[in-house]
């Protein structure tokens, strides 16, 4: 019997909010919400902004809006970016040497050939350079790039626990895992009673590492600005540091870890590994996402240069203009610029089916199956190539297998990659439009939900599962707001691309898609299989009276998830941070040839294992 890896937890935090409990879905489509789900939806970003004014108030509201989602840089001033300016200096008389005083402790252990140094007292010496002399000044610059994806403003994940200097995409991982923790409503140690140590998994990391000074940031530039590197900038700089925090400090976790990478499809990468793991049985629980902070002057730099970002000037063209318009920065399938850097942090919880039913756990959808391949040859590392052709193909295929034909003609809605550049715009439009055409795929609803948050690399898959966990809710599928053409270059013949919300009925609920395009040929695709027909699935497999016991266990689940909401909402909960709690040592265990047993879990690790070579040895 293969298991059903099923979600029953999800949460992190991105630039639309808290996205446990759909709170940053709703902040998408919340010009379509109800008077009351828009004065909930204000009062949690309230909450995790840290405003004590009344969300109920036109002002506060103003306020919350102009603050979340894609806006102008405020991580750091883009109209002030500090660099280093070269300069050769030298004397304004030819006959003379260039002379300065400076401190004797300041003086390069190497001195120049050309530098003769004589002491003037114990503290300062004089310098004479003979020839021209290299120097760097400090410097402001303007970026040329205005917009990104922040975490709403007044969130500041490190504030929240003890993060000691962490890189931000680090603190961002503990909030994020936190969240999904806890949005189960189920205790992680009545968890570690029932599974075995060695049953758990974390597979999380980011695609570029922690890039900001206390990371690989502080590594690679404090030696050119005359800082020395910490011991911890290497270690907190690794792009697998989030599994590690998570694994160390939240869930104290023996299991299975690995920071599995895939550019710009990290996230899909993580739960096809975590789906394997449940499938074939050799995990029960399974955390999957990625954090990442890229929103740094250099990382946009760098981006910036191949072209690959929206900058303001193009921007202010493209709207003919004189005023940026940061909020529209990113485009997806119209006439657009280039993609916007996000942060984010984002995790999902998966069980194995007869898991969840015995722990009672919520059931907000399962994974049909993630589709990976790669390109081929190509011209260019960034550039697009076929493969992805490939995962959107198997993905359907998957789809049509779990529902049918009709399933998946009229069932499913796409979630696509949707990054806002003119190459993208072109190659996935193509990608889809064929493969919903050769399908009998007729008006194929898609989103991209890059127009709100922007693009946050690794988990920019978890951004897109949001969206679906959320239309599954609420039946909305968020309209690309950003735009109001479609360029004509897009493939659209099969597709429906909404610039307003959509609704959806409810047989159109069935399943989704999430697509992914990652630098280097990484393409993922994913297919998730809703609550509604999830359950049908468990009926047919366990029977009515095991899903009416399921329900009875779940209604004090759903009344701590929904305890545990309505705390965060009032600022009061804390992510889970236990440093040095609960240290082990291998005097604490106890073990023997065929097991180990681990203080604070309930269930041993076997060491009787089988011989997988039975057949050869």
């Amino acid at each position: 019997m293969t298991r059903l890896p099923v979600i029953v937890g999800f949460g992190g935090v991105n630039p639309a909010g808290r996205m446990s409990f759909h709170h940053a879905y709703r902040r998408l489509v919340i010009d379509a919400l109800s008077a009351a789900e828009k004065l909930q939806t204000y009062r949690s970003l309230a909450a995790l902004m840290g405003i004590k004014e009344d969300p109920a108030t036109a002002e506060t509201q103003k306020y919350i809006d102009e603050h979340t989602l894609v806006r102008r840089i405020e991580n750091f001033d883009p109209a002030s970016v500090r660099v280093q300016r070269a300069a050769k200096l030298q004397s304004a008389n030819d006959d003379e040497p260039l002379t300065f005083v400076m401190n004797k402790r300041q003086l390069p252990a190497a001195i120049p050939v050309d530098w003769k140094v004589e002491a003037i007292n114990d503290r300062q010496v004089k310098i004479a350079v003979t020839g021209k002399l290299n120097a760097l000044f400090p410097d402001r610059r303007i970026s040329r790039v205005g917009s990104a994806g922040q975490v709403p403003t007044g969130f500041n994940p490190g504030e929240l626990y003890q993060s000691r200097n962490h890189p931000r995409g680090l603190q961002l991982a503990v909030y994020g895992a936190s969240d999904a923790l806890r949005s189960m409503g189920i205790d992680l140690q009545t968890i570690k009673q029932v599974v075995a140590p060695d049953q758990i998994a974390v597979y999380s990391g980011s695609a570029m590492g922690q890039l900001d000074s206390p990371g690989y940031g502080g590594m690679m530039q404090n030696p050119l600005i005359g800082k020395r590197p910490t011991s911890k900038n290497v270690a907190l700089g690794l792009p697998e540091m989030p599994g590690d925090f998570i694994n160390a400090y939240v869930l104290g976790s023996v299991g299975g870890t690995a920071g599995i990478i895939g550019a710009c499809a990290t996230f899909l990468y993580c739960v096809r590994h975590g789906i394997e793991d449940i499938t074939s049985g050799r995990k029960r629980v399974v955390m999957v996402g990625n954090s990442e902070a890229p929103v740094e002057p250099e990382v946009i730099e760098g981006y910036r240069t191949m072209g690959a970002l929206a900058e303001d000037e193009e921007l202010m063209a493209l709207d003919g203009s004189a005023v940026v318009d940061h909020r529209r920065a990113c485009r997806p399938f119209s006439t657009n610029a280039g993609f916007t850097v996000a942060e984010a942090a984002v995790y999902a919880i998966i069980m194995d089916d007869e898991l969840a039913l015995e722990l009672g756990a919520p059931i907000l959808g399962s994974v049909g199956g993630v589709f990976i391949n790669a390109d081929g040859f190509k011209k260019s590392i960034p550039g697009p190539g076929i493969g992805n052709y490939l995962t959107v193909g198997k993905a359907m295929g998957v789809a049509r297998a779990i529902l049918g034909e009709e399933g998946l003609r009229n069932g499913t809605h796409m979630q696509a990659h949707g990054t806002g550049t003119p190459q993208n715009r072109v190659t996935e439009s193509h990608i889809l439009n064929t493969l919903a055409e050769v399908n009998g795929v007729e008006n194929w609803p898609v989103g991209a939900v890059k127009a709100y948050v922007g693009h946050s690399m690794a988990p920019a898959g978890g951004d897109q599962l949001a969206a679906v966990l959320g239309t599954w809710a609420n039946g909305l599928l968020p309209g690309i707001t950003t735009i109001d053409h479609i360029a004509e270059d897009v493939h659209a013949s099969h597709l429906t691309l909404p610039m307003n919300h959509l609704e959806l009925e409810p047989a159109q609920l069935a399943g989704a898609f999430i697509n992914s395009k990652g630098f280097g040929g990484n393409n993922a695709t994913g297919f998730f299989i809703s609550p509604g027909v999830t359950e049908q699935m468990l009926t047919k497999r366990w029977g009515t009276k095991q899903m009416q016991a399921y329900r009875r266990k779940n209604d004090s689940v759903a009344t701590a998830a929904s305890e545990y909401d309505s705390a965060t909402d009032q600022g009061t909960v804390a992510p889970i941070y236990q440093f040095g709690e609960g240290v082990l040592t291998g005097e604490d265990l106890s073990i023997s040839k065929d097991r180990i047993e681990i203080p604070g879990f309930g269930q041993s690790v076997s060491l009787d294992i089988a011989n997988p070579y039975e057949d050869m040895t």
